[in-house]
């Protein structure tokens, strides 16, 4: 699967972070069975690589991607892992160079116009912006389209369930990423349950966005 073509796959990316190695399986498999295919595990805790290895191996469905790569050399961790996609926060000239020779498709993160011109320079079109209140949210999404009606975003950053329809409503925004999926207190209680539900209700923000 191409980005693009992952970012449709679901209205909402869930930004997972995962400190106890054994809650990675079970998450995923709540995620998955209400619905959410596509999971983005960042590399934030020492743990997530093991994670994503164990998501990949052992939950079908699961399109598993590696969040908050920011070094060249985590490509090729995350491809070790298993992991189908890569998220940055941001581009750099060394990230670019990895992406080029890796078979890891990346969705960059950018914040301002110069980003979105550079990643596009660099060979990108489908972006996340981030942070995505901090960057101007509707607002500055509205106003990259105009100039980049070719780009798409995921923005992520400061989204909640209840924000997030009038995200989806932009036509240069293919999907939103968010954590309100995975909340802390229901993955610390091991409340898969509850993971479930969330998931499945975020099925239907994109029909809440049209109305």
């Amino acid at each position: 699967m191409n980005v693009l073509q992952i970012m449709r796959t679901r209205p909402v990316i869930p930004v997972i972070v995962i400190d106890r190695l054994e809650d990675a399986v079970p998450l995923a498999r709540a995620l998955v069975t209400g619905g959410i295919r596509v999971l983005e595990v960042t590399l934030r805790t020492p743990v997530a690589l093991k994670a994503i290895e164990a998501i990949a191996n052992e939950v079908e469905g699961a399109i598993t991607g590696v969040g908050t790569i920011t070094r060249p050399e985590d490509f090729d961790a995350a491809l070790k892992a298993g992991a189908l996609f890569g998220v940055s926060p941001g581009l750099t000239p060394g990230l670019v160079a990895a992406a080029r020779d890796s078979a890891l498709p990346l969705l960059p993160g950018v914040m301002t116009p110069s980003d979105v011109i550079a990643a596009r320079a660099a060979g990108f079109t489908e972006l996340k912006l981030f942070p995505a209140q901090q960057a101007g949210g509707i607002g500055m999404l509205k106003a990259l389209g105009g100039p980049f009606p070719d780009v798409s975003f995921c923005p992520t950053g400061g989204i909640s369930v209840a924000t997030a329809p009038d995200f989806l409503a932009l036509p240069n925004v293919a999907c939103v990423g968010g954590s309100w999926l995975t909340p802390a207190d229901a993955v610390a209680a091991r409340d898969w349950g509850r993971i479930t539900t969330l998931a499945r209700e975020s099925l239907d923000l994109r029909r809440s966005a049209s109305r």
